[in-house]
Formats: C-alpha cells, sequence, structure tokens
C-alpha cells in the first residue's frame, strides 16, 4: 500500500502574489503536495465575506515555475478560496489548510476583521485542521525567514496529532529574527479592542467622505494573553472555536420573561 504526501490547501487574504503567501508555499512544499488557491487581489479585513451576487472566476496559473504545486487566483474572497478549492478543484479532502502568512497582526480582536483567519475557520467548519498565521510586520519588504522554522514546526505537529474538534489555530509572529524569539507560548485571545474615529474629508468634487482610523487598545494585562507573548518576544497560539455559542449566559437569558 502506498502511502499518499498529506495534501495541504494554502490561501491567504493578501493576494497570491504576497511575499507571504510565497514564503508559506515554500515550507508547505516540504511537508506535503501542496495546492494553492488564493485571491488575485488583496481581500485583508473581508473577514467571513462570501461572493453570492457575482460570477466568480479561478484560473490555473504558474508563479512559482521551480516548484511543484498547482496554483489558482480567485477573484472572490479567502472564504470563496476555500469554498471553491474544496468543492470544484480538490478531490479529496486536505489533510491541511493553512492561510498566510498575513502581512500584520491578526492577534486579540483582530481575529473577527481577519480574512486570513476567516478563511482558516471555513476550512476548519469542514473538518480540515487549519491554522491562520501572521507576522506582525506590515511591510511587503518583511523578512520571513524566522518565520519559516515556526511554521513548519507548528504545521508538522498539527499534522502529527490533528486539533479538537470545531478548533482552528491562530498563531501570530513577532517582528524578531530568530535568535530573538523566545519561544512558542499557547494563549487566550486578550480582552482589547479598537478606538476608532473617522477622518472626515471633501473631494474635489465638494462630496464628503471618511477614512477610518483608530488606535488600539489592550485593556488585558493578563500574562496569559497572546498580546502579552507577543510584546515580550514570544510566537502565540491561540486555539479559535468557531461556535460562537455564549453557553454562560443560556441559564441567565431563560431567565427572562419570553413567553
Amino acid at each position: 500500500m502506498i502511502n499518499k504526501k498529506p495534501l495541504i490547501l494554502v490561501t491567504n487574504d493578501d493576494g497570491i502574489n504576497a511575499p507571504g503567501i510565497r514564503a508559506l508555499i515554500e515550507v508547505m512544499n516540504t511537508l506535503g503536495d501542496v495546492c494553492v488557491v488564493a485571491p488575485d487581489s488583496p481581500q485583508s479585513g473581508m473577514g467571513h465575506a462570501i461572493t453570492i451576487n457575482d460570477a466568480l472566476y479561478c484560473n490555473r496559473i504558474n508563479i512559482s515555475k521551480d516548484e511543484p504545486q498547482e496554483e489558482y487566483s480567485c477573484s472572490g474572497t479567502p472564504v470563496d478560496c476555500v469554498k471553491i478549492a474544496v468543492n470544484e478543484i480538490l478531490d479529496r479532502k486536505p489533510d491541511l489548510c493553512v492561510s498566510g502568512i498575513n502581512h500584520g497582526s491578526n492577534s486579540s480582536i483582530n481575529v473577527i476583521y481577519s480574512g486570513t483567519m476567516s478563511a482558516a475557520v471555513e476550512a476548519g467548519t469542514t473538518g480540515i485542521p487549519s491554522i491562520g498565521f501572521s507576522l506582525l510586520d506590515y511591510s511587503l519588504e518583511a523578512n520571513f525567514e524566522a518565520s519559516k522554522k515556526i511554521v513548519k514546526t507548528i504545521a508538522e505537529q498539527t499534522l502529527k496529532n490533528g486539533l479538537p474538534n470545531g478548533v482552528v489555530l491562530n498563531v501570530n509572529i513577532p517582528k524578531l529574527n530568530s535568535t530573538e524569539i523566545k519561544g512558542i507560548k499557547v494563549c487566550r485571545q486578550a480582552n482589547a479592542y479598537w478606538q476608532e474615529k473617522f477622518d472626515k474629508r471633501t473631494n474635489p468634487l465638494g462630496r464628503d467622505y471618511y477614512w477610518l482610523s483608530g488606535e488600539f487598545v489592550n485593556q488585558d494585562k493578563g500574562q496569559d494573553t497572546d498580546e502579552w507573548a507577543l510584546e515580550n518576544g514570544y510566537v502565540s497560539i491561540v486555539p479559535v472555536q468557531y461556535d460562537l455559542t455564549a453557553h454562560h449566559a443560556i441559564k441567565e437569558i431563560n431567565s427572562w420573561e419570553l413567553q
């Protein structure tokens, strides 16, 4: 009996040409057979959006001519990429889905806005062990060398051990070189939020428009959070569940006079 290599689906939200996904592909090619399905343009901040009112286009391309993976660019969102990969492109369920490496943080509250993590969550809902990887560097010239070793370690362990049902991993990597990274910590999501504001401007035609900005506010002083880990030189792993039920609130709400 021939043992097949693991089948690994690679996606992201920064677009198929982003340096982060190219680094991720390089690592995954050392672990299994790779199929890449990623947006044809940047889709950051799309969350779990899907395309329902427009046609989706998915084209096979060949960016890395010296590497063996299949690659497809998709006109849709990161979640669309996972859906079309699983339902139309692949002939079997992937053994692993990895999303990223994102250019910038997806720690704490950022996880709910993240296209990177939403792609991983979408794969997780179909029973595929899934990981979202992010590097705390927004630059297109970001150095992913230190990230590659971290990515390989976590992906290997996930392939070996699997993940609990209903759980995907949110991995954030500090902007440090390999000698400066102190280790990997499994954490909880910090209690933080964005203090948002809109910069109101007027275009040359006299029409008002708005530009979103804001300040990240971390209210959580715990030393078991992703924010603490990242600030102190550690890679953070937060196990994320896509069951959003607030189980602790069911008893209280059942006490309301609802009938």
